[in-house]
């Protein structure tokens, strides 16, 4: 039997299953539970975060024959039939690999053909952005004079690359990144479904580590579930993301802080004896430099970082001991180092400079402080 990858076993099937869309899944099911369809859709936000699982879904909604407050039922004969991803009354097109004017008027050809047993015919154009000028100028024709019986739904993840011209003739739904509790939610449930044991802080690992990518999230799960096999720990979680304690995040910058410049080259040679990528270390260390600011200086600061109370107890009693503006330039020198560790043939030394640069330039905000 064929083995599923998390997310597309678990890829949501109604509008209910859509987690962090709320604002748009609620918006669509008005329209189709009120009749008041739009014939061109523009979703747009960045990857894995659902635009074309809700392409999809409301493709089978726009023709269920009962629709549960919007939702397709997926119990009719056209839901079941819909569900088939050959069906050829929804046609998804990547328009990376078909951003022709050749392309764009084959779909102006087929457009005049009526849907088979369906009320719409969906077409589902993923990464419109690609498209060349002359295939847009086709499009544009078909999307101001639309048969009654099409919808397009164009996806897409960089909207600005659009022409006005296409942008006004669409009903726009921007997607937004999905929030780690809400993911780390997802993943309980999809464990708990899948027989799987886990330490919710492992969870919560996993979801900061997707970036507010859906998609993203259940691919590293994915990892995390073969190389952990029994448990999900945050032990292992950290092995296969090469991602850093929090303790040693702390120490890091207590030693910035106390200028211990033995302590600092020492500890630069911890992390890179044990083998952990240097690249993925500094860009924590940019951003719990972040961390710390936004307790030192946001009335709600757990509000925003969603971290776990002992490690959130932990920032608040270091950001007590950092001035705003050190934090600040220190995430600017360690956050603007990223394209320099990608090329550097000696990342170790370039933690090491950036260490001794950040503590630096803490002696000369304090010298402009007195």
């Amino acid at each position: 039997m064929e083995h599923l990858t998390l997310y597309r076993k678990y890829r949501p099937k109604t509008f209910e299953d859509v987690i962090g869309q709320e604002h748009i899944t609620r918006a669509l099911q008005n329209q189709i539970a009120s009749g008041k369809i739009s014939h061109a859709y523009l979703f747009t936000g960045s990857r894995g975060i659902g635009k074309t699982s809700v392409a999809r879904i409301f493709a089978r909604a726009v023709n269920c024959e009962h629709n549960e407050n919007g939702s397709p039922c997926g119990k009719c004969d056209t839901c079941k039939r819909l569900e088939n991803e050959s069906d050829i009354n929804i046609i998804e097109i990547d328009a990376a690999s078909n951003n022709r004017v050749d392309d764009v008027r084959e779909i102006r050809e087929k457009v005049k053909f009526l849907p088979v047993g369906t009320k719409y015919k969906v077409y589902i154009i993923d990464e419109v952005h690609m498209l060349t000028d002359s295939a847009f100028n086709a499009l544009l024709k078909t999307l101001e004079e639309p048969p009654s019986h099409v919808i397009f739904i164009l996806a897409t993840t960089e909207a600005h690359k659009l022409p006005a011209t296409i942008l006004s003739r669409c009903t726009r739904f921007d997607f937004r990144l999905v929030s780690v509790e809400k993911l780390t939610k997802l993943l309980q449930n999809i464990f708990d479904k899948e027989g799987i044991e886990y330490e919710v802080e492992a969870l919560r690992l996993i979801a900061s580590a997707g970036e507010g990518s859906v998609r993203d999230t259940l691919s590293i799960a994915d990892c995390i579930v073969a190389y952990s096999e029994d448990k999900a720990t945050k032990e292992s979680v950290q092995k296969v993301l090469g991602t850093t304690d929090y303790d040693l995040l702390i120490r890091y910058f207590d030693l910035l802080r106390d200028k211990n410049i033995g302590g600092i080259l020492e500890f630069a040679n911890e992390i890179d004896s044990s083998g952990k990528n240097i690249s993925v270390f500094v860009k924590e260390l940019s951003k719990h430099a972040r961390n710390l600011l936004i307790c030192k200086s946001c009335h709600n600061p757990n509000d925003i970082l969603n971290a776990p109370q002992e490690a959130f107890d932990k920032l608040m009693a270091q950001s007590e001991s950092f001035d705003e503006r050190i934090l600040v330039r220190y995430m600017q020198v360690l956050g603007g180092a990223e394209n320099e560790l990608r090329y550097t043939l000696s990342p170790r030394l370039l933690l090491e400079t950036l260490s001794l640069s950040v503590m630096e330039g803490d002696t000369s905000e304090v010298a402009k402080k007195n």
